[in-house]
C-alpha cells in the first residue's frame, strides 16, 4: 500500500513539473505570436493605409503602436532641402498645457481611427483646444 502511495506522489510531482513547463512555454509562445501580430498590423497599416481586422473569434486585440512616423523622412520635402526647424517653445504659460492636451487628444484620435471607433467627439475636442491655443497666443 505504501508503495502505491509513493508512486502516486511521484507521478503527481512529475505532472506538476510538466504542467509548469508547459505553462511557461505556452505563455512565451502567446507573447511571441501577439508581438508578431502587432508588428504585422503596424506594417500593413503603414504600407496599405488600412487596419487589419481580427477574425470574429478574437473579441479584443489592442496594442500600442510605436511612433514610427517620426522615423520616416518627409515625403514632400526635396532630398537636398534642409530639415524644417522646430517651432519655438511658446512663451505664454497658458499655451504649454493646451498643446500637451492637444497632442494627447490627437493620439486618442489616431487610436480611435485605428480601432474603427467614432471620432467626431475627439475631432470636436481638438478643434476646441486649437481655438483655445489661438486665443491664448493672441492675448
Amino acid at each position: 500500500m505504501d508503495q502505491v502511495i509513493a508512486e502516486y506522489q511521484k507521478w503527481k510531482q512529475q505532472g506538476q513539473s510538466l504542467r509548469g513547463q508547459a505553462r511557461q512555454a505556452m505563455e512565451a509562445r502567446f507573447r511571441d505570436l501577439l508581438t508578431e501580430a502587432a508588428r504585422l498590423a503596424t506594417e500593413y497599416q503603414q504600407d496599405f493605409g488600412a487596419t487589419l481586422k481580427p477574425p470574429p473569434q478574437v473579441t479584443a486585440f489592442r496594442y500600442k503602436a510605436a511612433n514610427i512616423k517620426a522615423k520616416r523622412p518627409a515625403a514632400s520635402a526635396p532630398k537636398g532641402a534642409p530639415p524644417k526647424a522646430e517651432a519655438p517653445k511658446p512663451e505664454n504659460p497658458k499655451v504649454a498645457p493646451l498643446e500637451k492636451r492637444l497632442a494627447q487628444t490627437k493620439q486618442k484620435l489616431e487610436a480611435a481611427k485605428t480601432a474603427g471607433k467614432p471620432t467626431r467627439n475627439l475631432e470636436d475636442k481638438i478643434y476646441e483646444i486649437e481655438d483655445a491655443i489661438r486665443l491664448a497666443q493672441s492675448a
